[in-house]
């Protein structure tokens, strides 16, 4: 036997099906996500000024939009009343850094969401950048951290660049990491 747990989605005959949890406390939820589009430094500097108009606002939007449609987008998940959700664009070096907070007070978590908030403002970037930039990538769309629920907290536990990072820190704001890290931009 092993000792994997079953896929929830999957039922005894290997059919995917919705999860009842309607047996499941009702609790606060977070998830955090975050995803990059790269880009050239040309187009990140055009940003603000691109044909379509302002890629950041635009993308910023398309991620709210994109964490209240999860349950469309996404076949077997269930639709959640969303409390909050906030959605960072922020320019780097290699293009732009899309981070996503949701949370929920309900019986599943927010983790679909804060992913498709990351998904969809990703794709309204490229979108906006298109016509000067073809060849953008969207890339190392991830779950960050998630809380609540019966399986309680997890974080990635580092970031890209092998940072420790806490679970649940809130978007932009310091960790106890950050603070004995040396100043300098955060990834």
């Amino acid at each position: 036997m092993s000792d994997r747990k079953p896929f929830s989605h999957l039922d005894e005959a290997g059919t995917a099906r919705m999860v009842d949890v309607s047996e499941k406390p009702v609790t606060r939820r977070v998830a955090e996500a975050s995803c990059r589009v790269r880009l050239t430094a040309d187009t990140v500097a055009r940003l603000s000024t691109l044909p379509k108009g302002d890629a950041i606002a635009v993308a910023r939007l398309a991620g709210i939009q994109g964490a209240k449609a999860t349950s469309t987008l996404v076949p077997l998940a269930h639709p959640l009343p969303l409390d909050q959700v906030e959605v960072e664009v922020a320019p780097d070096a290699q293009g732009v850094v899309i981070r996503s907070r949701v949370v929920v007070t309900a019986r599943t978590g927010a983790e679909m969401e804060a992913l498709a908030a990351c998904a969809a403002a990703a794709l309204a970037l490229y979108d906006m950048v298109k016509a000067v930039e073809r060849g953008a990538v969207i890339t190392d769309l991830r779950l960050e951290s998630k809380s609540g629920g019966r399986s309680g907290a997890w974080g990635r536990g580092e970031d890209e660049a092998g940072t420790p990072q806490a679970a649940g820190d809130a978007i932009g704001e310091p960790t106890a990491v950050d603070a004995a890290a040396p100043a300098g931009p955060r990834a």
